[in-house]
């Protein structure tokens, strides 16, 4: 089992920044590729961004591109999702995932989730 903690989510303006941080126990964290995920209201939950074991290579959905990057720290068991130039319809509940092997987007192919943290990006 691992277990996910996600932080960092509040209440920002548009064109603001805001670090998530997801913690992880339990399981060796670095055998894990990690991902972050967001679901909007009325939304689908949908794939943001990854990064493999070994923090080599961020994943990016075509939004998150320039804005968004991922970063790991194995030795802190912790993932980090940097978002800058927020927008309105960035807001969501954002989540942090965990599966063996590489990053993928299919959320049905990730094992372990964390509860999530709110993003409310005002404009």
């Amino acid at each position: 089992q691992v277990q996910l903690v996600e932080s960092g989510g509040g209440l920002v303006q548009s064109g603001g920044s805001l670090r998530l941080s997801c913690a992880a126990s339990g399981r060796t964290f670095s055998n894990y590729a990690m991902g972050w995920f967001r679901q909007a209201p009325g939304k689908e939950r949908e794939f943001v961004i990854g990064i493999n074991w070994g923090g080599i290579g961020g994943y990016y959905a075509d939004f998150a591109k320039g804005r968004f990057t991922i970063s790991r720290d194995n030795a802190k068991n912790t993932v980090y999702l940097q978002m800058n130039s927020l927008k309105a319809e960035d807001t969501a509940v954002y989540y942090c995932a965990a599966r063996r092997g590489v990053v993928i987007s299919r959320r049905e192919d990730y094992e372990y989730w964390g509860q999530g943290t709110q993003v409310t990006v005002s404009s």
